[in-house]
């Protein structure tokens, strides 16, 4: 009897490949084959079973099922040769004995159909166990590679770093052990199905003997001789499994006995090997889902010849991805990932931003992907060519910019600092607070009203002035702003306002300008209105760059807080306090409404300019403190602060001018 050649090989089940899940579904096709057809021949033994009155019809649809048998086209059926013969063997006896079993009832039972029910109940219900299990072992590594994945760089927390290191270590483990499960099961299952189909035949065909004693030539003489070959074909398959049983389990045993470190990523302590000119591994590619937003998904690269493939899970081969001859490799940060590298395209056009898994993944395919660019791979010693340009590769490991440096680098570093009027320069470290906590759910969201979410009613009711509730008007600030000590002008463009639950967190801006480009990226609203934002020692005012008319004004001491953008340094907002008489309180309840702006410059020079003004005005309490601050402080030929020097054509004589903004 031919041993089976087609297994699926358990030093494979760590790495899990695409090429061994392709194989996987390959055996649960066949598995899947195998239970249908597992299924129909029990309900034809069945039928012989319990139809005795209509025992011929029943024998007749046995023999026919068995000779389906051949026709299934099971893809691992390589071997089944003498199985499909011995089985014709059997339809043919069992047409020619249709009409002597109608008193085989309880040895059928014992010898037939109990085989056959216990093939289905336990080895097809264990290989479909193990397979959700398998299933769910997965989805758990993949879920903890996600978060694995999503570690950050810059404020790297060692005990969070080791918890998930121990995540991932502990669902890899998982998945290693139900993946040699259920590869050992479905290696077996391809000898337990051979003797499945064979042993319930042959305890049929013994009953018939044992029961009826014809001593029948057919029955007496050639069904000995043939029945005793396929006993012994079964007994040799039983050894042959038994033999493969114990191979893979000392396999299995020797595969679990690895040190832990194989299962937890970035613990690879092998060299780095900068010679590659081939590679494969599982990647994270960054893929832009919308306007804003961005997803990373978990894919199986590898190079061929001078091209980059991607082959996904279940599919049968890799598609090319990229061209690497001529292209260029560098490591960047992106989204606060470690071990993010880039590929671009010789003519720029193309691009692809992915993330290894480790720090020796990394480099190796830093180097890798830059030794095909130079099409070494053409080489006659592609080793060697390697070799030499081994420290060109090495200095496109390192990252090149950061965030720090560029703090690091500011010629006043104070200016970076948002703040706030409550606290914002506090040392200690608080919770960050919920979402829910800052924002109500539900809170709508104004794109092109230039008024705070709670103040609808106000839009307009006065010409375009707007009277805000302590009773100054629009003529009052102007009036006050053209004698302030401080004025600087930026050219803003308005992304949105809401409500917001308090005003004392920097944390409330940053998730009033999550919620904003979030709500603009599905409604798809691009476009947006520029402005002049004026900072005064009085107060924020809105101006309309062509009719020099005020949008809306805020006294300074409405601003409760204001910050930019952790990332993206062209986003500001700040919190404006009102108050809400609504319940006929004298004194009002306070009420909190977030603005968010993109600049064209950054948004931390506006940021700074509003904490100056905030403190010229606490300042102006004091006039030696005042003295100190203009004199420590550049001036202007009128006694005003000067900030920023004025781009080149630009004239600074107060706010009548349509040009006056800071230098972007």
């Amino acid at each position: 009897m031919p041993a089976v050649h087609h297994k699926l090989l358990l030093e494979d089940a760590l790495q899990d490949s695409p090429q061994t899940r392709s194989l996987l579904s390959v055996f649960e096709e066949d598995a899947g084959n195998l239970t249908d057809y597992t299924n129909q021949l029990l309900q034809s033994m069945q039928r012989v079973f319990g139809a005795q009155s209509e025992m011929g019809l029943a024998t007749e649809q046995l023999s026919q099922q068995l000779l389906a048998y051949e026709k299934k086209n099971f893809a691992l059926g390589k071997g089944d040769e003498e199985v499909i013969t011995t089985l014709q063997s059997f339809a043919k006896t069992v047409g020619e004995l249709n009409s002597l079993h109608s008193e085989l009832a309880n040895q059928m039972a014992d010898s037939m159909v109990f085989p056959l029910i216990q093939f289905r109940e336990k080895d097809l219900t264990e290989i479909s166990t193990l397979k959700e299990i398998f299933g769910i072992a997965t989805d758990e590594h993949e879920a903890a590679m996600v978060k694995y994945s999503r570690l950050p760089k810059k404020k790297e927390n060692e005990k969070l770093k080791s918890d998930m290191v121990k995540e991932v270590a502990y669902t890899r483990r998982k998945q290693h052990q139900a993946s040699l499960q259920y590869y050992c099961a479905l290696n077996a299952l391809q000898y337990r199905k051979r003797v499945a189909m064979l042993e319930p035949m042959l305890g049929y065909t013994q009953a018939q003997i044992s029961f009826f004693k014809k001593g029948i030539e057919l029955v007496s003489k050639k069904m000995d001789n043939f029945l005793a070959s396929v006993s012994k074909m079964t007994q040799n398959i039983q050894v042959q499994l038994d033999a493969e049983a114990e191979a893979m389990r000392v396999s299995q045993r020797e595969l679990l006995s690895v040190e832990d470190t194989v299962y937890m990523p970035d613990k690879d302590n092998d060299p780095v090997n900068r010679t590659l000119i081939q590679k494969a591994g599982y990647l994270n590619i960054r893929n832009k889902t919308g306007l804003v937003t961005t997803a990373w998904d978990r894919l199986f690269f590898f190079t061929q010849g001078g091209n980059l493939m991607c082959q996904p899970r279940g599919a049968v081969a890799g598609g090319m991805v990229l061209d690497l001859d001529n292209s260029s490799v560098m490591a960047v940060e992106c989204e606060d990932r470690r071990y993010c590298f880039q590929i671009t395209s010789p003519s720029g056009k193309t691009s692809m931003i992915l993330q290894a898994e480790s720090k020796r993944e990394y480099e190796e395919w830093i180097c890798t992907v830059n030794n095909i660019s130079r099409q070494i791979y053409l080489t006659d010693n592609p080793e060697a060519v390697a070799i030499r340009l081994n420290q060109t590769a090495i200095q496109a490991v390192t990252p090149i910019t950061s965030f720090e440096k560029r703090q690091e680098g500011s010629p006043n570093p104070d200016r970076a600092k948002p703040g706030g009027v409550h606290g914002a320069s506090s040392g200690s470290e608080k919770t960050a607070p919920e979402p829910e906590d800052l924002i109500a759910p539900g809170t709508p969201i104004q794109f092109d009203i230039m008024l705070p979410a709670s103040e609808f009613q106000d839009q307009n009711r006065a010409g375009g002035r707007r009277t805000n509730p302590f009773g100054e008007t629009d003529d009052e600030c102007s009036t006050e702003s053209d004698d302030s000590l401080l004025q600087q002008v930026f050219a803003v463009r308005f992304l949105g306002s809401m409500a917001v639950r308090c005003g004392n967190n920097q944390e409330v801006i940053y998730e009033a300008m999550r919620q904003v480009l979030a709500a603009r990226a599905i409604h798809n609203i691009f476009r947006t209105t520029e402005s002049h934002l004026m900072v005064t020692s009085s107060s924020l005012r809105l101006i309309d760059p062509q009719t020099q008319v005020t949008r809306i004004s805020f006294q300074l001491g409405e601003v409760c807080q204001f910050a930019a953008h952790q990332e993206n340094g062209r986003l500001m907002g700040f919190v404006v306090e009102g108050r809400d008489w609504s319940d006929g309180d004298e004194e009002g309840e306070p009420s909190f409404s977030a603005f968010v702006f993109e600049s064209n410059t950054e948004g931390e020079k506006i940021c700074y300019t509003i904490s100056l003004a905030k403190d010229i005005t606490e300042a102006k309490k004091d006039p030696e403190a005042l003295a100190e601050l203009m004199k420590n402080m550049p001036l202007t030929n009128d006694g005003k602060f000067l900030l920023l020097e004025p781009e080149a054509g630009d004239t600074n004589d107060g706010a009548g001018q349509e040009d006056l903004e800071s230098e972007a």
